[in-house]
């Protein structure tokens, strides 16, 4: 009785756990051989947007984002960049990698963009 018991626990656990990883949401962007999931994205935004409002800095971020590359961002600027990290981690200074969330003064998400496959220090977007 025991036995059987402990093999339907098992069970429901083994089948609730396909579950928990697709609420986690699936990849939104790429960049290079990176995924990024929503709340990866949104962890970042509201990093940087934080930062931008008590005039805090991770690191040198955020800073304005000029847009030299000339994209297509669904909010009017000015821009914001932060850098963007996964598996639920936040940048908090330091070396911040190739990759950046922008997002405009009110805190709105316009994109994830790379240094990864540039010239020089330009950028490109991440597939979204």
């Amino acid at each position: 009785m025991l036995a059987k018991l402990l093999l339907a626990a098992f069970a429901s656990v083994a089948l609730a756990a396909p579950a928990a990883l697709t609420e986690r949401d699936a990849c939104v962007a790429r960049c290079s051989t990176k995924c990024y999931w929503q709340s990866d994205i949104d962890d970042a935004v509201n990093a940087g947007y934080g930062h931008l409002q008590d005039g805090s800095l991770a690191g040198n971020y955020p800073h304005q984002y000029n847009d030299f590359e000339g994209f297509s961002f669904p909010t009017s600027g000015p821009y914001y960049e932060f850098p963007i990290l996964s598996t639920f981690k936040v940048y908090t200074g330091g070396a911040p990698g190739a990759d950046r969330v922008i997002f405009d003064a009110d805190g709105n998400f316009d994109s994830v963009i790379t240094h990864t496959g540039a010239s020089g220090n330009n950028f490109v977007a991440c597939s979204l």
